[in-house]
Formats: C-alpha cells, structure tokens, sequence
C-alpha cells in the first residue's frame, strides 16, 4: 500500500485517521472500531464492506 495514499485516506464514517494492518490487508479505524479491507491492492471504504471489530473482541 503507497505510504501517500495512506496519508490521505481517512475513515468514510468519522473522517478520523486509519491505520495499516500489513498482515490483514486493512485499514483500521480506532474510532469507530471498523476495519476495511484491502483487496488487489484497492482499499475497499465503504461502510458495509468494513468489518465491524467489537464484534471480533466480543468473541474471544
């Protein structure tokens, strides 16, 4: 994923940062508990697409 893209990208939802999960191939927003995923390269943001991660936590 290009350093710079990630740089601009931002949450669909909050507009807050999102951070670069290498081994996922996600992008992950704090806020909003919600990681989006990387396909082919392409960052997938849309909201239904994005998976919901207090869902994953509430299951360990």
């Amino acid at each position: 994923m290009d350093t710079r893209l990630l740089d601009i990208l931002v949450c669909p939802i909050c507009k807050g940062p999102l951070d670069h999960d290498k081994k996922a191939q996600e992008l992950i927003c704090k806020a909003d508990r919600l990681a989006y995923p990387i396909r082919d390269g392409i960052p997938i943001m849309w909201a239904d697409q994005a998976r919901d991660l207090q869902v994953a936590s509430a299951a360990d």
